[in-house]
């Protein structure tokens, strides 16, 4: 059983990884859940771990739907464009995996809603496509960081594993 629970453990901490590029199921969930499916199964995972990883993960979480909204912002990008980006996200979450652009989508609707807000508001081209790149660079931010939260996660395991 316990070997049984250390290969779940493994299997949902790399599968986090390929749930960074889809909203549903949420990477940082499933990686904590690896997490906690090691401990179950006797590896050495400490409380303390378990909790800082739940904080560091809920955080992160929380700064994958801000963090695309402030670079936006910080390109240039008004509140129509935040706006656009927040309905980009939205569109994003609901429509995976059943629209068109599939795992593409959660960095396609952001930076297409970004520039239609952003276009809507200013009837030009140039600032409307410098306000969606931002979107596009605080959606791959936060991708990363929940690739290195996974990752980390991977890590640490295998040294307490061995």
């Amino acid at each position: 059983m316990n070997t049984i629970l250390i290969i779940l453990a493994f299997v949902c901490l790399l599968a986090s990884i390929v749930c960074v590029f889809t909203p549903v199921p949420p990477a940082v969930p499933v990686a904590w859940i690896g997490l906690l499916l090691a401990r179950l199964g006797g590896a050495a995972v400490s409380t303390s771990l378990l909790v800082w990883a739940a904080v560091i993960g809920v955080l992160l979480m929380v700064l994958d739907y801000v963090i695309p909204l402030l670079t936006t912002k910080q390109f240039g990008g008004t509140k129509w464009g935040v706006w656009g980006c927040t309905v980009g996200l939205l569109v994003a979450i609901i429509g995976l995996p059943f629209g068109p652009t599939g795992l593409l989508g959660v960095f396609f609707w952001p930076f297409v809603g970004a520039f239609v807000g952003e276009f809507l508001k200013q009837r030009d081209f140039t600032p409307s496509l410098k306000a969606a790149f931002g979107s596009f660079i605080g959606i791959m931010t936060g991708s990363l960081a929940k690739v290195a939260y996974s990752v980390v996660l991977i890590v640490l395991l295998t040294i307490r594993l061995f």
